[in-house]
């Protein structure tokens, strides 16, 4: 079986294709080339921007056909008008990486399958991949085009610690300070539950979809079956590193009022409970089973950042930031309660 990857080298795409590879599919890899030194021994490797050159890329595929072409990279329905123009005949089932932030903010049920409505007025990311599952169905139903949907949720690898308030330069500030014995925010009161799902679990059922043909014009979510709290997620990480987590809450809207970004990726995501019903995807793939506990993924992740001191990578303005919050709330409830007793 002969699968084209758009990407390939990501959190999610990595781990696929070392098990795709592991299971004997004939890989080819089409990406910018920007990652050489991920792409794994065994692939087959297109260089070519996708979004930049379609032309350029058509003649790279120009007499290529593929079992299964997965774009793990399209965004906005644009993206994928030129995945339908480049693939619809060379390929017997395209493969689109949506997201579980595509479902209803807020939940009319905290356990969601496949059926939960896709709406979220909080996050422009959640919305664009909406419209891109509209329009991949369409061109499904109207024209037979072999698309299959997959909507991850918080997925993980040993070198991307899962946090859920952080800067713009990655999780080692958020490590850094745990170390430091200082605050950490959390969004809320700490016990939403959440779902996270190691890359290796996740590529356990996805290359069960790949080249099923029961999975033509379906959608599967794909997550672990664990559900943490915010508060369990800290400190499980804490555990890991050998250090307790001081934890430091701060409601969502306010750091949103804070930061505007923290509206989509907490107020349209991560502050909300999620409990995943992966039934569907149990039936199409049997022997799935997600077997990495996220106190396993933590050490893994914990144990990359310290041995790996080009991932510990400072972020004084995040820094700030948090001193900044905390020093608001703090003074806040101080002139709160001076104003009682005055």
């Amino acid at each position: 079986m002969k699968a084209l990857f758009i990407g390939g080298t990501g959190t999610i795409s990595g781990g696929i294709t070392r098990r795709a590879l592991s299971l004997g599919w004939d890989i080819w890899l089409l990406n910018r080339g920007t990652r050489k030194e991920s792409v794994p021994r065994g692939v087959n490797a297109l260089y070519g921007d996708i979004n930049a050159d379609e032309g350029k890329i058509a003649q790279l595929i120009e007499g290529l056909n593929f079992d299964v072409v997965v774009d793990f990279i399209a965004f906005v329905p644009g993206q994928l008008e030129r995945d339908v123009r480049l693939f619809s005949r060379k390929t017997r089932q395209f493969i689109f990486i949506s997201s579980a932030s595509a479902y209803q903010k807020p939940l009319g049920y905290y356990r969601i399958n496949e059926s939960t409505p896709l709406a979220n007025p909080l996050w422009e990311y959640s919305r664009n991949k909406i419209a891109c599952e509209e329009f991949l169905m369409k061109k499904y139903r109207a024209n037979g085009f072999p698309v299959t949907i997959v909507r991850p949720s918080h997925t993980y690898d040993d070198c991307h610690l899962p946090v859920a308030v952080h800067g713009k330069k990655g999780p080692w500030q958020v490590v850094d300070r745990i170390l430091r014995k200082r605050p950490v925010i959390i969004h809320g009161d700490g016990s939403s539950l959440w779902t996270l799902t190691h890359s290796d679990d996740f590529a356990k059922a996805f290359c069960g979809v790949m080249g099923n043909p029961a999975a033509i014009g379906e959608t599967f979510q794909i997550t672990s079956d664990e559900s943490l709290t915010w508060d369990q997620i800290y400190d499980r990480i804490g555990g890991a590193l050998g250090e307790p987590v001081v934890k430091y809450h701060v409601t969502t809207d306010f750091l949103a009022s804070c930061d505007p970004e923290y509206a989509g990726t907490l107020g349209g995501d991560k502050a909300n409970t999620v409990v995943f019903d992966n039934s569907k995807i149990k039936r199409l793939v049997p022997d799935f089973t997600a077997t990495i506990r996220f106190d396993e993924g933590a050490r893994r992740c914990v144990r990359h950042l310290l041995e790996t001191p080009a991932s510990q990578v400072p972020d004084p303005d995040f820094d700030s930031f948090c001193d900044n919050v905390i020093r608001a709330q703090e003074s806040a409830k101080a002139s709160f309660f001076s104003g009682i007793t005055s």
